[in-house]
């Protein structure tokens, strides 16, 4: 069985996989001081919960935003799986997906996997939107290749920015208000944030379409993804597994050659 590792900046996913199976998946707020022992103790335990034991898993890959947290996911692989972990972005790993864009290096982990998954999934061209720590648009061309995109805050950190700049509003957490007009400063700052980037997300959404040039399918992830499910009529399709489901192909792709 295939262990995928997904760390972005607030949270380190953990998926087993039986071919294309999910066997089991766990989150854990990403720590860049937590050890690899450290991360054995926890997931050993809730895989244990799903009747899965270390020696049931034979491969591992890892993909990350946070060059930090990669050193001691390898040693949890290394040394609790017995497994040297396919690491997306080191050079003996192929992507399986081209970025055209004027500088390659610097497009993120998760972005390029998640074009790969895109495409292998639904098909191009499309935008994908995930909706995690930052808001990001990606652009998917026909043959599957990155092609650019938009990053913008994501709904968690403007909330917080709301809350830490004007003195008397207070922390509230992120919900989908059922009224736009809020009767009380709660009500009306959970509508001004969820409602505000529902029309971020419709009006980029339709930008990008009008200066691509063609019919674009929309696929939206991310943590936050089920909140936004039926908010808007712009997504093509809800796929919260889209990035897990990209390692998958990236480890089969190095795994015939």
């Amino acid at each position: 069985m295939l262990l995928a590792i997904n760390a972005n900046n607030t949270n380190v996913k953990f998926s087993v996989y039986d071919g294309d199976t999910e066997r089991g998946a766990w989150r854990s707020a990403t720590n860049i001081k937590r050890t690899g022992d450290e991360y054995a103790v926890w997931i050993i335990q809730l895989m244990a919960l799903k009747g899965l034991a270390p020696r049931d898993i034979d491969a591992a890959i890892i993909a990350t935003v946070v060059p930090e947290a990669l050193f001691n996911l390898k040693v949890l692989c290394r040394t609790y799986f017995a497994c040297e972990p396919q690491v997306f972005g080191e050079p003996n790993v192929i992507k399986g997906v081209e970025a055209k864009v004027q500088f390659p290096n610097e497009v993120g982990a998760d972005r390029l996997i998640n074009t790969l998954a895109a495409h292998h999934r639904y098909g191009g061209p499309a935008i994908v939107v995930d909706l995690g720590t930052a808001t990001t648009f990606d652009v998917v061309d026909d043959d599957g290749n990155y092609r650019g995109g938009v990053i913008s805050p994501g709904i968690n950190l403007s909330m917080e920015a709301l809350h830490m700049a004007a003195a008397m509003l207070p922390r509230v957490a992120v919900a989908r208000p059922s009224r736009i007009i809020g009767t009380s400063t709660v009500e009306c700052m959970k509508s001004g944030v969820f409602w505000g980037y529902v029309g971020l997300i419709e009006g980029l959404i339709e930008r990008i379409k009008e200066e691509f040039g063609k019919p674009m399918k929309v696929i939206v992830t991310g943590g936050l993804a089920p909140l936004f499910e039926g908010a808007t009529k712009k997504f093509d399709h809800v796929d919260s597994e889209l990035t897990m489901h990209g390692l998958v192909l990236v480890h089969r792709l190095n795994s015939r050659t």
